[in-house]
């Protein structure tokens, strides 16, 4: 299949405007928009620059060849140069491909990450609490911005619920995938026999709403203050801090308590429900143009099993792309996430491709 050549006409030809238009000195708004466009045009425009300059050598070798004036050792060793070239142009045209795949628009935005204890009891609100941990590692290796918004303790450790905002370039893109059932089979340190138990914790990530994402009606809401509690129910202040939102057209309820202020418990109450709301419009969005999202990776359907950890074989498997690594103690520091987040992107992307030369 051939590279679309006039759409990429259309970005070379846009991407000299772009660099014209900045030359002559426009506006400090206008220049900031040209710029985060000329931005993204830079990559695409050099990767083609490099394909065509790939094909033109490739074409160079092709005369050599068709030459019949050319002697024996001059023909072979034009022949094994063909080959590389060849594999090189193939390698650039799968990467101007890859740029020009429609892209996600949330992908460079900061997410909304929830994890939730699910079956297992104690066991499922400890292995919640080492998800959350190993997200937080994986973080602070991208120097992203973990912040909690709201956090429900196991009685053992752990968490039954925690709910935080993760800020950075590009994290939604990094976590996405992430959503789903996490299940973990492992011997739990209750447990006096030595017996495997599984158990399984929900992960949900959402991308971070701004404003313009989604309008939320003040009529559509049903704002209720309460005193804040703290473990076993217990008010843990004297003053109706806690703030619980309901959003009526969609059933959407956000409770939060963590601040001393009402007017920050609203806020944060706000961001979150703007994250949900946007969230359920992006997946029936998605789930209109896919009739099959199972069939995708990371089709952000949050009751499917998609990664089981097993200590006692020290292996993680995400059962999407059958993916098997012997690393559980690399991947729950998050030092080896990367290598499940960039299988999965593949995978993803592939899927992609195929979709558009089918």
């Amino acid at each position: 299949m051939t590279l679309p050549l006039q759409k990429l006409d259309a970005i070379q030809s846009r991407h000299a405007i772009i660099t014209d238009r900045l030359s002559s000195g426009p506006d400090a708004e206008t220049y900031v928009a040209l710029s985060r466009e000329l931005s993204e045009l830079d990559p695409v425009v050099a990767a083609l620059r490099d394909y065509q300059a790939a094909q033109a050598e490739l074409a160079g070798v092709d005369a050599m060849l068709a030459d019949p004036a050319i002697d024996a050792e001059m023909r072979e060793l034009a022949r094994s140069e063909r080959d590389e070239v060849a594999e090189r142009v193939d390698a650039l045209e799968r990467q101007v491909r890859l740029m020009l795949l429609p892209r996600d628009a949330a992908d460079e935005r900061g997410a909304i990450l929830e994890v939730r204890a699910g079956t297992g009891g104690d066991e499922a609100a400890l292995f919640a609490g080492d998800l959350f941990r190993m997200y937080q590692r994986y973080a602070e290796m991208k120097r992203w911005k973990v912040e909690i918004l709201s956090e429900s303790e196991g009685t053992m450790g752990g968490y039954k619920e925690i709910v935080a905002e993760v800020h950075g370039k590009g994290v939604f893109a990094r976590l996405k995938f992430e959503s789903g059932v996490h299940r973990v089979q492992r011997v739990p340190d209750t447990e006096t026999s030595g017996r495997i138990h599984t158990s399984a914790a929900t992960v949900a990530v959402l991308p971070i709403a701004e404003d313009v994402d989604v309008h939320i009606d003040d009529k559509d809401l049903q704002i209720d203050t309460m005193r804040a509690q703290g473990a076993g129910g217990q008010h843990v202040n004297k003053t109706e801090s806690a703030i619980r939102i309901t959003h009526l057209p969609t059933g959407i309820v956000v409770m939060m308590q963590e601040e001393r202020s009402q007017h920050r418990n609203k806020a944060k109450a706000m961001d979150l429900l703007r994250s949900r709301v946007f969230d359920m419009e992006r997946q029936k969005r998605d789930s209109e143009r896919a009739a099959d999202r199972r069939s995708q990776v990371g089709s952000g359907d949050r009751s499917e099993r998609i990664r089981t950890y097993n200590f006692p074989q020290g292996r993680v498997t995400d059962h999407r792309i059958n993916l098997t690594l012997y690393k559980l103690p690399q991947v729950m520091d998050g030092t080896a996430l990367d290598e499940v987040v960039d299988a999965l992107t593949t995978e993803h992307q592939a899927a992609l491709l195929a979709s558009q030369e089918g």
